[in-house]
């Protein structure tokens, strides 16, 4: 590894981001594992991560069409307020219109189970679905995603501001994740070009 130049990315401090311990309502998983879609809008998954900068914690949003793997919202905030996924929530509304009962699934965390994000879901006539308990394979998909940009951006950096992370967070995902990055489940095809080739 030292002749090529290559060295192992270290492990970082865990941070809790599900906050489960609440007495509001916990919808039932109805994805069950499946995550092979064959439509767009039929399946959204959603999840929150943490981001360290100099400045002090980042929290990112995001939102995955299974169909694609395509990053079709996403929001930065300094805490995990219902506002932080409601903000990414909104902005794959804007973005993709979605029509008849698409499935949102995500895990049971507080944000997602509050009053203001489900009226939301309800109002754009979403399934709601949710993980069991301390089960991160139950949204592995968007999982995955958080790991990946993690480690090909957030730890290979150093940011000095939070301005500085979500710059080069909002690069590394609409720039090359959704456009350049291949995918061996897509063929090897970016998200954007599979959703192209499928559905033109």
């Amino acid at each position: 590894m030292k002749e090529l130049g290559l060295c192992a990315l270290p492990v970082k401090q865990f941070v809790t981001t599900t906050d489960s311990n609440h007495h509001q309502f916990v919808y039932p998983n109805l994805l069950e594992r499946r995550f092979n879609v064959d439509k767009p809008n039929t399946v959204w998954v959603y999840d929150i991560t943490y981001i360290w900068t100099l400045e002090g914690w980042l929290y990112l949003a995001s939102v995955m069409d299974l169909f694609s793997r395509k990053i079709i919202g996403w929001s930065l905030d300094v805490t995990m307020k219902t506002e932080l996924p409601l903000g990414a929530l909104q902005e794959a509304l804007l973005l993709r219109n979605p029509t008849g009962e698409p499935i949102h699934h995500s895990d049971r965390g507080s944000q997602y189970c509050s009053d203001e994000y489900i009226k939301c879901l309800k109002k754009a006539e979403f399934q709601i679905s949710m993980s069991r308990k301390g089960d991160p394979y139950d949204n592995a998909c968007i999982e995955s995603f958080h790991a990946t940009i993690k480690k090909e951006l957030i730890y290979r950096h150093r940011f000095r501001t939070r301005e500085d992370a979500r710059k080069a967070i909002g690069h590394y995902i609409d720039d090359f994740y959704n456009l350049r990055r291949r995918h061996s489940t897509l063929g090897y095809l970016s998200p954007e070009n599979y959703e192209k080739n499928t559905h033109p």
